[in-house]
């Protein structure tokens, strides 16, 4: 054979060499061969697979950058759409592929198929409201300019509520809220439920009962929130120093520790720590200034501080409770 004809192939021949199968024949037992046209035994003749599918492209890439341009996939699968992102739209330029600019009639047409295929996206009315309610979830966390992360747990939890048909006979928005409220609590973020009820257009209570829902229905991972996760809140809304952020920080801990905080409003308890520490670091601060930045009252701030105040001059280990 001349070096040519052993280095050509003809189109009958396999492609790719055959590889031994992990499994025998299920007919004889025999030993099966894999190539890239067909899965055959090799005793009995039995043809187990024909015609593979190629998952892979059609095309080679000779380097990542050339790999990268010759991709050609759609956006990535979001939890933030009622149909996870797999939906087309049709979109508003005034000029064809080629950049020719479209006739009047044909951008009437098309106006015409754009708005059928609005009244088509949705299959049933169940479908309609998840879009409304992941709206509504995108707009408030919007308004709150909280991370993308929370936004998709958020829209996650909404969904899974719709599925336990826990919005049948509850307001969307309230539930809505409720589910970014939800993901600020299993995440450990400090969200007051006043501030998210506040972006909706639905009452704190209704918003506070369809939470209670939530949290006792689907039996959310949340935990209590602590005074020291309420000081980076505090001593930002008032551009405090580090040093004040350090010692306010450490004297929550002391709080919890030594149970001042215990049964009382977290963001009350890191308010008046943060003015302990604003006192000690010589920060001119006001109690009104804090009960702003904790939504608590100027009295809370002043109670709980007394409270802390009198553990740090060494008083009593358990302070006496007031009516704050």
């Amino acid at each position: 054979m001349s070096l040519r004809h052993a280095y050509e192939r003809t189109f009958d021949e396999d492609v790719a060499t055959a590889n031994q199968s992990s499994t025998g024949c299920p007919e004889c037992g025999g030993i099966v061969h894999t190539n890239s046209i067909e899965t055959v035994c090799d005793d009995c003749g039995l043809v187990l697979e024909d015609r593979p599918i190629d998952h892979g492209p059609e095309w080679c890439a000779f380097d990542e950058a050339e790999r990268i341009e010759r991709t050609r996939t759609g956006p990535a699968l979001t939890p933030t759409r009622h149909d996870r992102g797999l939906s087309s739209e049709i979109g508003f330029d005034q000029t064809d592929a080629n950049g020719t600019t479209l006739s009047g009639r044909k951008r009437s047409q098309i106006g015409r198929l754009r708005r059928e295929h609005r009244r088509g996206r949705w299959s049933s009315k169940a479908e309609q409201n998840l879009a409304h309610g992941f709206s509504e979830v995108r707009r408030i966390v919007g308004t709150l300019d909280l991370p993308r992360s929370l936004r998709d747990q958020a829209c996650r939890l909404y969904r899974t509520a719709a599925g336990e048909d826990l919005i049948r006979g509850r307001s969307i928005e309230a539930m809505a809220a409720a589910s970014v409220y939800a993901a600020c609590r299993c995440a450990g973020l400090p969200r007051p439920l006043q501030e998210v009820s506040v972006t909706s257009a639905i009452s704190h209570e209704r918003v506070q009962n369809a939470y209670s829902v939530l949290n006792r229905e689907l039996e959310l991972p949340t935990v209590p929130m602590e005074p020291l996760e309420y000081v980076p809140r505090v001593t930002s809304a008032l551009d405090l120093s580090g040093g004040t952020r350090q010692r306010a920080a450490a004297l929550a801990k002391q709080a919890v520790r030594t149970g001042v905080a215990n049964g009382y409003n977290p963001g009350g308890v890191a308010a008046g720590c943060v003015y302990q520490a604003a006192r000690e670091q010589d920060e001119r601060v006001t109690q009104a200034a804090l009960a702003d930045a904790a939504e608590v009252t100027p009295m809370t701030v002043r109670a709980r501080w007394n409270e802390l105040k009198a553990v740090l001059d060494g008083g009593d280990d358990q302070p006496q409770r007031g009516n704050a």
